[in-house]
């Protein structure tokens, strides 16, 4: 969006001045691992988030929506894996303030500056002592240092094989400003608002309705773009506060080289975090990229990209390192949009290597063999080319192996 110069730095959550964060082992299902985390400041904080369009929504999500609505400054987000406080009624969401509570106890903060955050198994209530046992404990292990962010990131995974977080700053009239988060999600993953839970941090001095108004944004070209199985979940949830510690001019407005510059490095990071968990697809070894290209609009490119990693089919076929170009171009034929197959280019897509494989509304003349070893790769890149207009888009998700089922038919044990 803007042409401001963003360098990638190491870290996550606390990479940002003024962001603490904490972990502990709370118990709350797993055994011998850390499962609760925490992410604090001291100063105050604009919050914007966006959350799940399922209308089954996780007691979390409706705190943090109303939360997040609400205006206030924010200072503290509290999260715990292993029990995703959905479909748990009232009790649920008076767990929620009650953990809010412990947090506000421990910090000197406002119950109502507590945002909080569940992930895991449907339909059990969280053991809210155990919860308000680990809330204190983080409250007491906060850390500015890389090491105490990357720990919160391990806390809140599940079935996700290895932690996701990056960091990011970039320079607004002479101030250095930084942004970092952190992620989780590998199951229930299906790009319908964004995925699972993610929490970016950032120093940045902005209002909350123009930080509002770039997340929402941002969320269409990244985390909506992204699935791992079809399922949206109960507990979808994007928080991103911003404490002003850069002391930074207040970015007022939507608009203007300032806000270009948070936009894009927001747009990094939240890009990465779910390029991450889609390539953590539960029984995962490839991360799939598909890009449209030459279409007339950015929602037909976007509905396009989508179809074919959402396509099952596709997904087996890439696991196989079957080029089966029939599958993507079945996938392509009934996402919904109209378009002359005679008039499309597929290819197989790895650096500098772009082999066709459907041309003229047939195959093109290559090499199974050749294609085969593309498909074999970490990432396999599809480029589909259209001729009916300028807007593109790109989706992202992984392969369906064997090992996707088995962890799903006996999740809850």
């Amino acid at each position: 969006m803007g042409s401001v110069k963003v360098t990638r730095i190491e870290g996550g959550v606390t990479a940002a001045k003024g962001f603490s964060a904490a972990s502990t082992a709370a118990r709350i299902k797993y055994e011998g691992r850390t499962d609760m985390a925490m992410i604090y400041s001291a100063s105050p904080c604009t919050a914007a988030g966006t959350f799940t369009r399922n209308v089954v929504k996780a007691a979390p999500v409706i705190w943090d929506r109303d939360l997040v609505k609400s205006g206030k400054p924010m200072h503290a987000v509290v999260v715990n894996s292993g029990i995703a406080n959905a479909c748990t009624g009232q009790e649920g969401l008076d767990y929620c303030r009650q953990t809010a509570e412990a947090a506000a106890a421990s910090l000197q903060i406002p119950a109502d500056s507590v945002l909080v955050g569940s992930t895991g198994v449907i339909g059990f209530q969280l053991p809210i002592d155990r919860i308000q046992a680990g809330v204190a404990a983080l409250a007491k292990d906060l850390g500015t240092d890389t090491e105490h962010g990357t720990a919160a990131a391990k806390a809140i995974m599940t079935t996700d094989t290895h932690k996701k977080e990056c960091a990011c700053t970039f320079e607004i009239d002479g101030k250095t400003l930084t942004v970092g988060g952190m992620s989780k999600g590998s199951g229930m993953i299906h790009p319908n608002m964004c995925t699972m839970l993610a929490y970016v941090t950032t120093d940045a001095a902005v209002e909350a309705d123009v930080l509002q108004t770039a997340v929402s944004a941002i969320v269409d070209e990244t985390f909506n773009m992204i699935s791992v199985d079809g399922d949206t979940s109960t507990n979808d949830t994007l928080l991103v506060l911003a404490n002003g510690e850069a002391q930074n001019a207040v970015i007022s407005a939507a608009e203007g080289p300032a806000y270009e510059a948070l936009y894009e490095a927001l747009y990094i990071i939240c890009r990465e975090l779910a390029m991450q968990m889609a390539g953590d697809g539960e029984g995962a070894t490839k991360l799939i990229e598909v890009n449209v290209q030459g279409m007339d609009t950015i929602a037909k490119a976007r509905t396009l990209a989508k179809s074919v990693i959402c396509s099952s089919l596709t997904k087996a076929a890439v696991y196989g390192s079957d080029a089966n170009w029939g599958r993507i171009l079945c996938a392509l034929g009934y996402a919904g949009v109209e378009f002359d197959p005679g008039d499309l280019q597929l290819y197989f897509v790895d650096g500098d290597t772009k082999m066709l494989i459907f041309t003229e509304g047939a195959a093109a003349d290559y090499s199974e063999e050749e294609a085969t070893e593309l498909l074999k790769k970490e990432k396999v890149t599809i480029l589909a080319q259209f001729h009916m207009g300028d807007a593109s888009a790109t989706a992202w998700g992984c392969d369906l192996t064997y090992d996707y089922v088995k962890i799903n038919a006996d999740y809850r044990s």
